[in-house]
């Protein structure tokens, strides 16, 4: 009996045979980007946060920005295309679908991931057996560019803090996104008592959905302060397909849907451009609101460098360090105090100007360059 069980573990061997292929014979490609340097094509993405940050909201402007092939907050433009909702959260008729609406989103080009139909009947949607049926939806509308799954530890059906797990269960999701060139973005948030570390290591459960996932982005919200609404801040944690760092703030509002009387609903509000690697942009988000310390000073320190005129970015943060401040509370003050960011020509830097500082002509005509 063992004798038999050793010749059939022989013979599958010999018949088993893995393919090889030649390097010459792959031609490389560039990278195509639905947002450049933020959202990629067949590639799988994560956004995390803290509660409170709008992150379906923000998920759900992408999706609108897509079907409009409207513009990014960067002045990029969109590839413009469908895309699928898969939501295990969230209502469709009184959240996702006015949110969208809020947003500007074309409706007719976005697709909610429904029942599943099979010869015993109709039933939920089980991302274990069906990814295979989605592709083939996905297939059947046609020119799909993006996938929203929210949260998307409900791809998981085993334990969502065992890397084995995790990264059996995502597969089929990375296999879908790579094999249909359809970016894949899942919703998640940080774990609780991670602050001050790097926000990729942050996303709840297992470290595999943020290793597995190509970029990474997160949000933070800013403290509030003067009776003002605290604002929030949008910022790439890692990126294996482009630069990581850098960001963008954004507010969260609601208002009442013209085309539909008495529904309200939240959309985004961008703002400006935010440098900085995304642990420095968390911790200026996360940092405690101390007006009597080093916050206040910091606001002084860049009132007095800017109040002549507006001055690069670089020679802002010499300053700072000549100073002894540290860099993160000087961005978190130029927050508070609004500070305009500007670029300088193409190949230019930054340029940061005290709110309603007019421009010289010679500065406007160097930011046209």
């Amino acid at each position: 009996m063992v004798a038999n069980s050793l010749e059939d573990i022989a013979e599958s061997t010999l018949s088993r045979s893995v393919n090889l292929i030649c390097g010459t014979s792959i031609k490389p490609e560039p990278i195509e980007w639905i947002w450049k340097h933020w959202i990629a094509a067949g590639k799988l993405h994560v956004f995390a946060g803290a509660p409170g940050t709008g992150k379906t909201t923000m998920a759900l402007c992408f999706v609108a920005t897509v079907t409009i092939g409207g513009r990014w907050p960067d002045g990029t433009i969109a590839t413009k295309g469908n895309v699928l909702i898969w939501s295990g959260e969230d209502d469709n008729a009184d959240t996702l679908a006015p949110r969208l609406i809020a947003c500007g989103a074309d409706m007719r080009k976005v697709f909610f991931v429904g029942s599943v139909s099979d010869i015993d009947g109709h039933r939920a949607f089980d991302p274990s057996t069906d990814m295979q049926a989605l592709a083939d939806a996905a297939r059947r509308v046609g020119n799909v560019k993006l996938i929203l799954v929210d949260p998307i530890v409900s791809a998981v059906t085993g334990d969502s803090h065992k890397n084995t797990e995790v990264r059996r269960a995502l597969q089929p999701l990375v296999d879908l996104g790579l094999e249909s060139e359809i970016a894949i973005l899942g919703i998640s948030h940080f774990s609780k008592g991670t602050q001050g570390r790097n926000p990729t290591e942050r996303v709840a459960g297992s470290l595999a959905f943020a290793a597995i996932a190509r970029i990474v982005i997160v949000s933070g919200q800013l403290q509030a302060e003067g009776g003002n609404p605290p604002k929030r801040i949008i910022a790439r944690s890692k990126s294996n397909c482009g630069p990581d760092g850098g960001g963008f703030a954004y507010d969260i509002e609601q208002v009442e849907l013209a085309s539909h009387a008495g529904v309200f609903a939240s959309r985004v509000l961008w703002g400006e451009s935010l440098e900085g690697s995304a642990r420095e942009l968390m911790a200026m988000a996360e940092a405690p609101n101390d007006e009597g310390g080093a916050i206040d000073h910091c606001k002084q320190f860049i009132e007095e460098l800017l109040r002549p005129g507006p001055a690069k970015a670089a020679d802002v943060k010499k300053e700072a360090q000549a100073a002894g401040l540290a860099w993160r509370t000087v961005q978190d003050a130029a927050q508070r105090l609004n500070v305009k960011r500007k670029k300088s020509g193409m190949a230019g830097g930054w340029l940061w100007s005290l709110p309603g500082k007019q421009e010289t002509i010679s500065e406007r005509i160097e930011g046209a360059i």
